[in-house]
């Protein structure tokens, strides 16, 4: 009988792709998966995060469907994963598995593992002192992997990393690996918009140096903590091959969303709809089964994960994903491509939009804190930054763009039975009903401390 792989998933919180030296950042960031992926795995260039943040992520991530599918859109999302899906581990304990999952418990996204166990290290402030959060998931995870090696069952054991979740807090020689300048230069203007910002500077208040004028310093902690947590995601792979099971086991890397940093104004967090949150890492090693590192250069998304490890263990699900396998790309053959995609956030924002290869357009459901437009648009190649709203000068592009997202709605939730979740999760909030004008937004919303942070996010995030 052809015995089953096992599935090591780690999910990188936060992490996006253009800050991973793997996809050619100029700091050396991830260099042990980096290393670990030179052969036997595929890299995916142009993998996206459709639906932010973590619950949609993840919830998408492990089941293979889309917000549609999963009913989930919310950063506080009330209430369960769609009854009408399986999730991951539901489908591989129906094959023989054991499955556990760490740092994610009482999450919807996360339904339907075995076990559960948490780290003792998942936050941090400035007042604690570095943050030793993937040392702390280490010290529950290696033990755990060597306890469902000993088990006369395949296992998957999902790990999720919070490092480079905001505070940024990578202890040394990471907290000074990337950064050799003054942080504290009374000429450096970088952050004053920050410090303006009402919402979020106290929050980030207890993570800042006081004083710290350079928002380059606090870009250099966020690489930092992605560099730490590759630094002990190293050591999780070197058991698994001291355990002998490097070819018994499918590892994928992967991510709920992006961080914004400075861009656009949302200083170090995963608001936006913008491509440093949509565009994130997605690689997936099984050593002796792969063949070479490949790079996939098509567009592909979360809920294409699911259908692929299924497409790679040859599983039989019945299961009418939402996303495709990545699988046929592989073999030099096609698949139906989609370039084009719906996206939503509702984080501290709601807003939901269309993204094409040349174009994206974003429309408010609501007013937001930030005070922008209802309604973006950005040329994605001549703007790639997406700092220019074009929709003035492209009233007709702006107009078919939301055509054909409307249309898309309209499709899914004829197919689904569902009413799109951006339309129903109105106290998202937490406030009761939407924002009526930008400074209700701008005066309600507020996170004054780590302890705020965590209650207002807690459990989803």
């Amino acid at each position: 009988m052809k015995k089953k792989p096992n599935i090591l998933f780690f999910g990188m919180e936060c992490v996006r792709a253009d800050h991973m030296s793997l996809y050619g950042y100029h700091r050396l960031t991830t260099p042990h998966i980096d290393n670990y992926l030179s052969d036997d795995s595929f890299i995916c260039n142009r993998f996206f995060a459709p639906s932010i943040p973590t619950p949609p992520g993840y919830s998408s991530l492990l089941t293979g469907m889309d917000c549609f599918g999963t009913e989930i859109v919310a950063l506080r999302h009330k209430g369960d994963l769609s009854s009408n899906v399986r999730s991951l581990p539901e489908v591989l304990r129906d094959e023989g598995y054991n499955s556990t999952c760490i740092g994610f418990t009482g999450n919807a996204a996360s339904r339907g593992f075995d076990t559960y166990l948490e780290p003792k290290v998942t936050w941090g402030s400035l007042a604690e002192g570095p943050s030793l959060k993937a040392g702390s998931m280490n010290d529950v995870a290696i033990p755990e992997l060597e306890r469902l090696a000993g088990e006369d069952k395949p296992f998957l054991l999902f790990l999720r990393h919070l490092d480079p979740h905001s505070p940024y807090l990578p202890p040394e020689p990471f907290q000074g690996m990337f950064f050799q300048g003054d942080k504290f230069d009374p000429e450096n203007k970088s952050l004053e918009k920050l410090y303006d910002f009402k919402p979020f500077r106290d929050f980030f208040a207890t993570f800042f140096p006081p004083g710290c004028t350079s928002a380059e310093y606090i870009i250099s902690q966020y690489d930092g903590a992605i560099a730490y947590m590759d630094a002990c995601i190293s050591h999780i792979l070197e058991k698994l091959r001291e355990l002998g099971l490097e070819e018994d086991t499918i590892v994928v890397f992967t991510a709920d969303h992006g961080e914004t940093l400075t861009e656009h104004d949302c200083f170090f967090d995963h608001h936006g709809i913008y491509d440093c949150t949509l565009s994130i890492p997605c690689a997936i090693k099984w050593k002796g089964h792969l063949k070479g590192s490949v790079r996939i250069k098509d567009y592909c998304q979360q809920k294409d994960v699911m259908p692929t490890l299924m497409d790679l263990m040859d599983l039989e699900t019945g299961i009418d994903f939402c996303g495709q396998s990545l699988m046929p790309l592989l073999g030099g053959q096609e698949r139906i491509p989609e370039p084009e995609m719906y996206i939503t956030e509702c984080t501290w924002q709601r807003k939901h939009g269309w993204r094409t290869p040349e174009w994206k357009l974003i429309v408010a459901l609501e007013p937001d804190f930030h005070y922008r437009e209802m309604k973006e648009l950005y040329n994605l190649i001549k703007d790639p930054g997406e700092n220019n709203n074009v929709i003035e000068e492209n009233p007709e592009i702006a107009e078919a763009l939301e055509k054909r997202m409307l249309a898309h709605i309209a499709k899914r939730e004829a197919e689904t039975g569902v009413t799109n979740p951006m339309y129903t999760n109105l106290d998202w909030n937490e406030h009761g009903r939407p924002f009526e004008s930008h400074d209700e937004a701008y005066n309600t919303l507020y996170i004054g401390d780590v302890g705020k942070a965590r209650a207002l996010q807690a459990p989803n995030e």
